[in-house]
């Protein structure tokens, strides 16, 4: 009882204090940060100046132009759109109003704090309009992960009955929550806007995530894409016609890359996103988030493993387990240290009999970026230079890999938490366009619906231009090198995506129901 008085106290005065600090100590950080990280005064400036267009889409005249340019000169943009230069890269430039159309809280606001922000996504309950219909998928092991179809509560029974025909033409929005298995505001909101633009969100909930049961002694590990590659050969077979893109939140990120490199051309999907992303996990779980909200993913994770402590009792140190303190600590007994005899006494998580050279191991096995170079497809990640569960963006943000990987891009803002994104009045919802001007619609979920949208149309145009010159016998040699796209066809490697759906699933003894 004391550590929750004590952990209360700490909260009041975290929500007391941290927005005074932020408005007084950071009134010069984004400049500074993105001149730390490299990112040129140059480069943002040209993503903004494509809009030289007042909300109603009048251009605006020359004088203006020049005088609001000669005015940015000494202002930073609240967001910059880091990536290699390429074709796709100037499509989404021209296309993606979204991407320049973020002004960052400031002044006395609760939505000026990072900290506030990302707590108020991850806690504050919201009631979803949305309706889940939930899939229970066995796997090839005769595991369970869970398939929660969202759909509108309007026309319920309808849209059941249309997500289960294979005739349905509309898109398919798979969203992978974080790795603690909760599901967040964020998410729920992304299923809503999803559902508003003819999409068919389906969330993704791993072994024992989210009311799952948990029908073997075996949970995923960090970066294995075995449950989700099943899941997705499922999705497929369920939707054959559909068009499949993948959105991730948080440390739910590792999964989506690491099966996006592991299955390269061969992953279905056609386009993915990364909301706030942890790039570079073992060393976060190593130092994790600041204080308060380390504290609360441990808490939330040893509740969750509390309900199968006496079946994990068989295969972990259950006492090492719910005595650690750290994140690290939780994953180490889960999935590096070997179960000792029955009555033998638990060794502590971290030490070096008990995981010696275990836990690099099992990064080399899990790390989200082992085979980023087999990605294949166009990769948005949307991040906030001031992520409090991130850390410091110089040493957390791979600019390398966007910077020359053609098939990745970086949306990295000054402000906005983790999952938060929250803009100033008047600024949130303006815009145009297809994805600008709902209320109550998220900036980065526009701009990730954007993103798929052009990302899309780019591809379409590239392949009938492709079609074009080879009826008129050029081969296609003189139009230049297409953006490499392919949802099936072959690997460098042979793929770990088999086909043949029927070989894994037995459909008359399935849990889906």
């Amino acid at each position: 009882m004391l550590e929750w008085l004590v952990a209360l106290c700490i909260g009041i005065l975290v929500t007391v204090i941290w927005p005074v600090w932020k408005y007084f100590g950071s009134q010069g950080e984004p400049d500074a940060l993105l001149q730390g990280l490299g990112i040129s005064r140059r480069q943002t400036k040209e993503m903004v100046s494509e809009r030289c267009v007042s909300d109603r889409g009048v251009p605006v005249d020359g004088s203006n132009a020049q005088t609001s340019e000669r005015a940015g000169e000494n202002k930073v943009p609240d967001v910059a759109l880091i990536c290699k230069p390429s074709a796709l890269a100037n499509y989404l430039f021209k296309h993606c109003r979204t991407f320049s159309n973020f002004t960052a809280c400031t002044g006395w606001t609760w939505r000026a704090s990072a900290f506030l922000q990302t707590v108020y996504g991850a806690c504050w309950p919201y009631e979803s309009p949305a309706y889940f219909v939930r899939d229970y998928l066995q796997l090839s092991d005769d595991g369970l992960v869970a398939l929660d179809w969202a759909v509108s509560m309007a026309g319920a029974s309808y849209q059941k009955r249309r997500r289960t025909s294979s005739n349905s033409t509309s898109p398919i929005l798979l969203i992978i929550p974080n790795s603690f298995g909760k599901i967040t505001r964020n998410v729920l909101k992304l299923c809503e806007v999803a559902l508003s633009h003819g999409y068919l969100p389906v969330v993704f909930n791993r072994r024992s995530h989210n009311a799952t049961p948990l029908s073997t002694v075996k949970l995923q590990q960090f970066g294995d894409p075995g449950d989700l590659r099943e899941a997705v050969r499922y999705v497929r077979y369920r939707q054959p016609v559909s068009r499949l893109y993948a959105v991730s939140e948080s440390t739910g990120s590792g999964l989506l890359l690491s099966y996006l490199g592991e299955c390269g051309s061969s992953s279905y999907v056609t386009a993915a996103a990364c909301l706030s992303p942890v790039f570079r996990c073992q060393s976060w779980f190593e130092k994790g988030p600041i204080w308060p909200l380390h504290w609360a993913l441990v808490t939330y994770q040893k509740i969750c493993l509390n309900r199968y402590r006496t079946v994990l009792g068989e295969t972990v140190h259950t006492d090492a387990l719910f005595s650690s303190c750290s994140t690290r600590g939780l994953e180490e007994v889960l999935f590096c240290q070997q179960p000792g005899p029955k009555g033998a006494p638990a060794l502590a998580a971290g030490t070096s009999s008990s995981s010696g050279g275990a836990w690099e191991a099992y990064w080399e096995r899990n790390e989200p970026l082992r085979d980023v170079d087999e990605v294949a497809i166009p990769v948005l990640s949307v991040c906030a230079q001031d992520d409090p569960i991130r850390g410091d963006p110089q040493s957390t943000l791979p600019l390398e890999l966007f910077e020359s990987n053609p098939h990745f891009f970086l949306l990295l803002t000054t402000r906005g938490g983790h999952c938060g994104f929250n803009t100033q009045e008047g600024s949130a919802f303006s815009g145009g366009g297809t994805f600008g001007g709902t209320p109550g619609t998220s900036w980065s979920h526009r701009a990730l619906l954007e993103f798929f949208r052009a990302t899309t149309d780019f591809i379409a145009a590239e392949e009938r231009a492709k079609q074009t010159a080879r009826r008129r016998g050029l081969g296609g040699s003189s139009q230049g090198k297409v953006f490499r796209h392919r949802s099936v066809s072959s690997c460098k490697r042979l793929p770990a995506c088999s086909h043949n759906i029927h070989t894994i699933y037995n459909w008359q003894r399935s849990y889906t129901r």
